[in-house]
C-alpha cells in the first residue's frame, strides 16, 4: 500500500519517491549505505571515551566524585539494546515508508544523541549522557543499521553475502576512522589541570578516603598521577600532584562536534538511497532452484511466522553469543591490552625506541576495527561459495579455540616479561576474533534470506538484532563483573604480602580503610605493586582469563545450535502473492 499521499510534505522521503529509474546503476546504493555505517559504526570506538570520562574532574587520574569504570561502560550496553529495539520494530516499519524515511530519522536520533550528551558530560549528569548516546543514539543505531539490508538484498539477489557485507563492512569500520577522530578531537578540546608539584614536595592528607593539598591556606581535593598518567595530558606532563576540577577532558566538546558531524554525512547518504522497481533482476541472472544444501529457498515467510520456527531462534542463539564473545571485549579493548602487556619490559623499551611499535599500542582499537571492517567482507563474500552453514561452523569452532588461547598468551607473557612472542600472539588471535566477529554480522541477513526469503527479510532481520541487544547487555556485564571480581582478588592478595606500616605510609591511611581507599580509586594494583616484596608478579595480565573462558563455552553451545540447522517446514511458508504482504 502506498504512503508517498499520506504524509503531506514528507512525502519525497518514502520509497514510492525513490524508485530507480531504468538504466539506474546498482552500485550507487552501496556507497550510500557504506556511508550511513561508518557514521554509526564509530560506536566501536566507545573505549576512548572511558578514560575521559572516568577522569572528567581529575582529568589526569580519576578523583573520587568522578564516574566509575562500570558506570560509563554500560552508556555502551543501553546503546546496544536501544540498537536492537529499535531494529526490531523499524525491519517492518522499514518495508512500508522505504530506506530513505529511515536514514533520515537515524541521522536525527544518532547526532542529536550525541548533542545531549554533551549537555550530560559538561553538567556531569550521568542519565542525560545514557539518554542521548545511550538511549536516542541507540535508536539511531537501530535504524541506521537496518536501513539498507533489504534493499542491498534486492539489489543483488546474485550476490547475497556480499552485498551485505560492503554495507555492514562500513559499520565495522567506522571505529577505525571515528579512532584518529576522537582522539584529535579530545586533545584539541582538552584542558591540563593545575600542577602542585612533585609528591614528595607537596603535603597531602586522606580524609574520608580522599586526597587533599594546602594551596593559599585552603584546603583543596588533588590527585597523584604517574608519569604515564601524565605524559597523555595535552602537551605532556610530570608526574606528581595536580588540582581537581581544574581541567578539562574534552570530553563534552567533542560529543557536540561529532553530533553535528554525523548528522550531516549520514543525511546526505540516506537521500542517496533508491529501492528497485517491482520484479527487478540483475541482466543475466536466473535464480537457482531450491537446494537442500544449500538452503537456499525460493520460498517466502512471513514476518510474523518466521518467530514460530525453531530456525528463527537458533539463528537467534548463533548471533546472540558471537556477539556477547566479542562485545565485551571491544568495550574495553584498550583497557584490556594495556593491563595484560602493559608491564612487559622488552614492549615498553621497543615501544620507547621504535616509532612503528608506538603507533601500534597507540592504534590497536583502529587495527581491532581494520580487521572487524575486512572481515565482514571477505567472510560475507566467502559464504556465497562455501554456504552459510558451513561459514559459521568456521566462526564458532575457530573462535573457542582462539578465546582459550588468550588466557595462556596473557600467563605467559606475565613470566616470561622478556620475549613479546606472546605478545604477538594475543595480537594475531585478537585480530582473527575480530574478522570473525565482523563477518557474523555481514553473515546474518545473507542466512535469514537463504532460509526465510526476501519478502520480509529486512523485518525479520530487524527482530533477530534484539540478540544483539541482549549480548549488548550480556558481554559487558560479564567482562566487568568477572574483571572487577579478579581486580578485589588481586588486591587483597597483594595487600596481604604488604607490610602494614608500609601501606600506611604509602596511601596515609591503615590496611583496616582498604575498601574505602579503593572506593575512592586512591588504591589500585599499580600502586601496591610499588611496595610489595620483591619477585611478587603483577596479577593485571590474568584478570580476563575466566571471562575469556566464558566466551569459548559460549560459542561451543552456538556451534551446535549451527550444526542442527535444518530448511524451514513447508507449513510456515506464506501462500500469497509476496508482493501484497
Amino acid at each position: 500500500m502506498s504512503t508517498s499521499n499520506t504524509k503531506g510534505f514528507f512525502s519525497f522521503l518514502y520509497k514510492d519517491a525513490i524508485v530507480a529509474k531504468p538504466g539506474f546503476n546498482r552500485w550507487l546504493v552501496p556507497p550510500a549505505s557504506i556511508g550511513i555505517h561508518l557514521c554509526i559504526g564509530s560506536v566501536y570506538a566507545w573505549s576512548l571515551f572511558n578514560l575521559p570520562l572516568t577522569n572528567h574532574f581529575g582529568v589526569v587520574a580519576p578523583a573520587a566524585n568522578d564516574w566509575n569504570l562500570s558506570d560509563v561502560v554500560w552508556i555502551f550496553s543501553v546503546a546496544i539494546v536501544c540498537l536492537g529495539l529499535a531494529a526490531a520494530y523499524a525491519g517492518k516499519w522499514l518495508e512500508e515508508v522505504g530506506p530513505r524515511m529511515v536514514g533520515v530519522v537515524a541521522a536525527t536520533l544518532w547526532g542529536g544523541g550525541f548533542i545531549i550528551g554533551s549537555i550530560g558530560i559538561a553538567s556531569h549528569q550521568l542519565w542525560l549522557v545514557y539518554l542521548g548516546y545511550g538511549v536516542f543514539g541507540g535508536f539511531g543505531l537501530g535504524l541506521g543499521y537496518v536501513s539498507p539490508v533489504s534493499t542491498l538484498i534486492r539489489w543483488f539477489p546474485d550476490r547475497r553475502g556480499m552485498a551485505t557485507g560492503m554495507a555492514i563492512m562500513g559499520f565495522g569500520g567506522g571505529a577505525m576512522i571515528a579512532k584518529p577522530i576522537k582522539t584529535s578531537l579530545l586533545g584539541y578540546f582538552a584542558v591540563a589541570p593545575e600542577y602542585l608539584g612533585s609528591e614528595g614536595l607537596v603535603s597531602t592528607v586522606t580524609e574520608g578516603g580522599r586526597l587533599f593539598a594546602e594551596k593559599a591556606g585552603e584546603k583543596i581535593e588533588v590527585v597523584i598521577a604517574t608519569a604515564k598518567q601524565a605524559a597523555a595530558l595535552p602537551g605532556g606532563g610530570e608526574a606528581g600532584v595536580y588540582v581537581v576540577g581544574s581541567g578539562d577532558t574534552g570530553a563534552s566538546a567533542t560529543f557536540l562536534t561529532l553530533g553535528l558531524i554525523y548528522f550531516s554525512v549520514m543525511l546526505i547518504a540516506a537521500f542517496s538511497y533508491r529501492v528497485p522497481p517491482k520484479d527487478w533482476k540483475p541482466d543475466g541472472w536466473t535464480p537457482q532452484p531450491d537446494s537442500a544444501k544449500s538452503m537456499i529457498t525460493k520460498n517466502h515467510v512471513h514476518i510474523d511466522q518466521a518467530l514460530k520456527t525453531p530456525q528463527f531462534w537458533q539463528l537467534w542463539i548463533m548471533l546472540c553469543f558471537n556477539v556477547t564473545a566479542g562485545i565485551g571485549v571491544i568495550g574495553v579493548a584498550k583497557t584490556m591490552v594495556s593491563e595484560i602487556f602493559g608491564s612487559n619490559a622488552v614492549l615498553i623499551e621497543m615501544a620507547t625506541t621504535s616509532t612503528l611499535v608506538l603507533l601500534f599500542f597507540a592504534n590497536y582499537v583502529v587495527m581491532l576495527s581494520a580487521f572487524n571492517m575486512v572481515g565482514r567482507f571477505i567472510w560475507a563474500s566467502t559464504s556465497d561459495y562455501i554456504g552459510r552453514k558451513n561459514t559459521y561452523h568456521c566462526f564458532f569452532v575457530l573462535g573457542a579455540i582462539l578465546y582459550s588461547s588468550i588466557p595462556y598468551f596473557a600467563l605467559q607473557a606475565s613470566a616470561d616479561p622478556t620475549t613479546v612472542l606472546y605478545f604477538a600472539g594475543f595480537c594475531i588471535a585478537s585480530m582473527i576474533i575480530f574478522t570473525m566477529y565482523g563477518g557474523g554480522f555481514a553473515t546474518i541477513p545473507a542466512y535469514l534470506a537463504d532460509i526465510f526469503g526476501t519478502m520480509h527479510v529486512g523485518g525479520i532481520h530487524g527482530r533477530l538484532l534484539t540478540a544483539w541487544s541482549t549480548a549488548g547487555v550480556l558481554g559487558p556485564l560479564s567482562i566487568t563483573e568477572l574483571r572487577s571480581y579478579s581486580l578485589n582478588q588481586a588486591i587483597n592478595d597483594l595487600v596481604q604480602k604488604i607490610d602494614p606500616s608500609k601501606f600506611l605510609d604509602k596511601f596515609g591511611a591503615p590496611v583496616e580503610q582498604l575498601d574505602q581507599l579503593v572506593a575512592a580509586k586512591t588504591v589500585s594494583i599499580a600502586r601496591l605493586m610499588e611496595i610489595v616484596p620483591e619477585g611478587t608478579i603483577d596479577p593485571t595480565p590474568s584478570l580476563y582469563n575466566t571471562t575469556m573462558y566464558a566466551m569459548a563455552g559460549l560459542l561451543v553451545v552456538a556451534f551446535v545450535a549451527n550444526l542442527l540447522m535444518k530448511p524451514v517446514n513447508s507449513k510456515h511458508h506464506y501462500q500469497g502473492d509476496p508482493t501484497k504482504a
